[in-house]
């Protein structure tokens, strides 16, 4: 009788310690939720104060006139007020669930989306009306490729004549671009800049290689028939133009944009870097073997380059010239100066 007294007294007083512990967690979680309901309101107070000053400042860059200022700032107030309505609601019902059923007040299914948060002391949304982006982005960056035909213009005599086969000769041209829009409220100017990685390629005609003579670089016949006979000049620039055109502006409530997809775009500038290599590759076949030969250098090609270019496209596809100021030899005792003539694609 006395072991069942004893035992009975270990299991009420046990579960009198496990209620009182069950309470004290409860209360700890009413107090959480009493304090994330200030911070529900101070949160969308600070949303709606940075949204009119996102509209404030349109309304001063002369973007939306004051009636539609106004109608912004009176649809943003009404909307974060409902916000905390709807946020309040959702803490005031999981506060009735602790008190009538304790713990979670609820089973773990029931997920409304309130996440207790010791360093904030209050309850953590997923305000899908809070929009990260930048309000403007006045720089972008884009993929550029640009692949055509290559050839030389040399004093006195035409493309006609040129000792560089038309078709033959090409220039490929990758590299990265930045584009930024010069004034603050409109987009019809922009500069865009960056780096790229040019190949200009040439191809003589008539079986000929070129041949260093001392200071001078010129063209011999090759004494066996040549299958290839190619030169290239690897670049490195850093191209600059100043880009023309109409945009379309698209305007959200939170930030706005220039869009100049499909539309005119005309670019009108330079570049300037150095030559990184200069390859000659000759094939040709010898008592029945295929013999492809490479050499690099030593061609007295200048090794700073700097020329003008040019493009007008459409979307994201242009016809682009561009033409070296500098000679391809030094001191060649005719100029001679690269001209490229093909396709650009901006992949933006």
């Amino acid at each position: 009788m006395k072991i069942l007294f004893t035992t009975a007294l270990a299991i009420l007083l046990l579960g009198t310690m496990t209620t009182t512990a069950q309470t004290e967690e409860d209360k700890s979680k009413l107090t959480e939720l009493k304090a994330s309901k200030e911070e529900v309101i101070s949160s969308e107070k600070r949303l709606l104060k940075k949204e009119v000053e996102e509209i404030n400042e349109r309304l001063e860059n002369n973007m939306i006139t004051a009636s539609e200022a106004d109608a912004l700032k009176k649809a943003a107030a009404e909307r974060h007020a409902l916000n905390i309505e709807n946020k309040l609601a959702i803490v005031e019902n999981k506060m009735e669930l602790v008190e009538r059923n304790g713990g979670d007040g609820d089973d773990e299914s029931f997920d409304i989306g309130i996440t207790f948060n010791k360093k904030f002391t209050g309850i953590n949304f997923d305000d899908d009306n809070e929009d990260n982006r930048q309000y403007d982005r006045r720089t972008t960056s884009d993929l550029v490729f640009a692949v055509g035909l290559n050839n030389v213009i040399i004093d006195g005599q035409s493309l006609d004549d040129s000792p560089y086969k038309i078709g033959g000769s090409r220039f490929a041209e990758l590299g990265i671009a930045w584009k930024t829009r010069v004034f603050k409220n409109t987009n019809w100017l922009r500069i865009k800049y960056g780096f790229s990685f040019q190949f200009n390629g040439l191809k003589p005609t008539d079986n000929r290689q070129f041949v260093a003579t001392g200071n001078q670089t010129v063209l011999e016949t090759y004494p066996i028939d040549l299958d290839k006979s190619k030169f290239r000049m690897d670049n490195l620039v850093i191209p600059i133009h100043f880009e023309f055109g109409p945009s379309k502006k698209i305007v959200k409530d939170n930030y706005f944009r220039y869009n100049t997809h499909r539309q005119v775009k005309v670019g009108v500038g330079g570049y300037a870097g150095l030559n990184l290599r200069t390859l000659q590759k000759l094939k040709f076949s010898e008592d029945g073997h295929d013999i492809k030969e490479k050499s690099s250098g030593g061609y007295n090609t200048n090794n700073f380059i700097y020329g003008v270019s040019a493009y007008i496209g459409w979307h994201g596809v242009a016809v682009y010239a561009k033409y070296d100021l500098n000679t391809i030899f030094k001191d060649n005792p005719v100029e001679q100066r690269n001209v490229s003539l093909g396709l650009r694609f901006d992949m933006d």
